[in-house]
This record gives C-alpha cells, structure tokens and sequence, in this order.
C-alpha cells in the first residue's frame, strides 16, 4: 500500500461522504477499512465511502468502460455494498470537476446501479439522470415501536419502502432499521422513508439508509419519494404525457426531482467538496490485515 493516501471529504445535502481517489484501483478497502474511515470519532466521518475508479481498472466496471470512464464504487458507512447513491454520484462528479477529470455539462459515472448521466451547473448545481423507478407489486408494511404504516415498494437500483406519515417526528430515532413486512419483499434489507407533506408537490422526508443508519439525506431516496408521492397524487407522467416536478426537502437541504414522461427521472441539488489530506496509511492498513 502506497505510504501517501490522498482523501477529501464532501457532501450533498450534508449526506456525507470520504473520498478515496484510486484510479487504478490499488487500493485495499475492505469492510472494516471503509468502517473505520467513516468513523465519525475515530476515523473521518462519512455516511458513506465514494471510491474513484477508472471502469476499466474496476472487474465490476470493466463492462461499462465504453460507456462511462470513471467508476463509483460507493460503500455504505459499515464497508457494505451499495448498488447507487444519488448524492454521492454528485458529490462524484464534483470531485471530478475539481480533479480536472472533467468540466461542467455533460458526463457519464459508472454505478453498480449501471451508468448515470451527469450535468454540472455553471450555478455550482448538479443534476442527476437516475434511471426509471420500478414498482414492484405487493404490500409493504412498516413499523416504529407499535405503529405500522403501509409503504410504496419503489426500487431506484436500490431498494427503497415509502410510508406517509402524519409527523416526522413519528419515524421515532432512525439509526436502527425500521422492522418490515414481508420479509421477503426486501430480502437485502431496504432503505426506509418517511414523509409528510408540505405543499402543491412539495414534501418532507426523513429516512433511514440500510448500512448507514439515519442520514441528512438520501438522493434514491428522495427520487423513490416524489415517485410515490406523485401515484399518490395520481400523476404517472408515462400516462399524462406531461412531467411531475417534486421539491423534496430533507434534514440536510432541498432536492428537486423530475420525473419526465419517458420514465426517466432527474435529481437536482448541491455538492461541495470541503477538504482534503492524506490518510496515515500504517493506521489504514492496520484494518487490512
């Protein structure tokens, strides 16, 4: 292992994440190593590990390298793997911009969620192309201490339960994994959402992150929500013809979510960058052995 481990840390919606820049794909990071560096007292802190890969040095990406030049090989805080993360892919593309990979307009990022496509504002904003929402049949319950409440099966590449609830302050503390049934609708475990409404197509959420616990925010999240809400509100803009807009407002910041009538749906919000350094890579290593 190199002895110089370049890191920065950033965020999007104060949904934050280490940066690991790893082009050729070098570095170990094991469970435990990415645990330990999203340890907010004894590591850097993050809900998550962005590792920067080139698609081609990745075996995972090495598919969509024709696609996408650059790999986000996203970790969720306790080393697990996730398939996406909306605002780590902006904060991605943020580090891109800063790293001279690349300008603002247009990009392409490699997920395990497949290939998303990237605009970056001249405004500082960043938005999002996060694929189509599926819908899978079937009831979905969930459950804080002895309330129980109907959720939305909506699967952004990740799999996300919806529940409309009368207060936030209902979801009780997030940092344990709301109980679900059936528990064969999310045999990976599942992230949950709760929301309240707020206005004409504007809403609130508060979720639950499988792997991280509560977090500011959760972009697949928030397009999961404005999925939901938008049938709830019987808008299905692949009928109308006509796009659905939802401000969704998290802990962390605002997200505004598109959902267009081919199905596509656009994320759009903040990513900054707030520092950088070097790992000490003794003390890294110790959690590869």
């Amino acid at each position: 292992m190199s002895t110089r481990i370049a890191f920065l840390k950033g965020h999007g919606t104060e949904n934050d994440f280490v940066i690991v820049p790893d082009p050729e794909n070098v570095i170990e990071l094991p469970p435990a190593a990415v645990a330990a560096l999203c340890d907010r007292r004894a590591g850097i802190g993050g809900d998550g590990l962005l590792h920067v890969v080139r698609s081609e040095a990745h075996p995972e990406a090495r598919h969509l390298a024709a696609e996408a030049e650059w790999f986000m090989d996203y970790r969720n805080a306790d080393g697990s793997i996730a398939e996406m993360c909306g605002n780590g892919v902006r904060v991605f593309a943020r580090y891109l911009q800063r790293a001279g990979h690349t300008g603002e307009g247009d990009l392409a990022v490699a997920t395990r969620g497949g290939v998303k496509t990237v605009h970056i504002d001249k405004d500082g904003g960043v938005t999002v192309g996060m694929g189509r929402a599926r819908l899978p049949e079937g009831d979905v319950t969930v459950s804080v201490g002895d309330h129980s409440w109907p959720a939305r099966n909506v699967n952004m590449g990740n799999p996300h339960a919806v529940a409309f609830v009368d207060d936030l302050a209902d979801a009780g503390s997030l940092n344990e994994a709301p109980p679900f049934s059936p528990a064969s609708a999310y045999p990976d475990g599942v992230n949950v959402e709760f929301v309240v409404d707020r206005g004409p197509r504007h809403v609130a959420m508060r979720v639950h992150e499988r792997g991280s616990g509560e977090t500011r925010s959760c972009g697949t999240g928030a397009c999961a929500v404005a999925v939901a809400t938008a049938r709830r509100d019987g808008a299905d803009p692949t009928v109308t013809g006509a796009p659905a807009t939802y401000t969704v407002d998290v802990p962390g910041g605002t997200l505004v979510i598109t959902e267009r009538p081919d199905g596509e749906i656009e994320m759009t919000g903040p990513a900054v960058i707030v520092a950088e350094g070097e790992l000490d890579a003794e003390w890294l290593e110790s959690f590869v052995r």
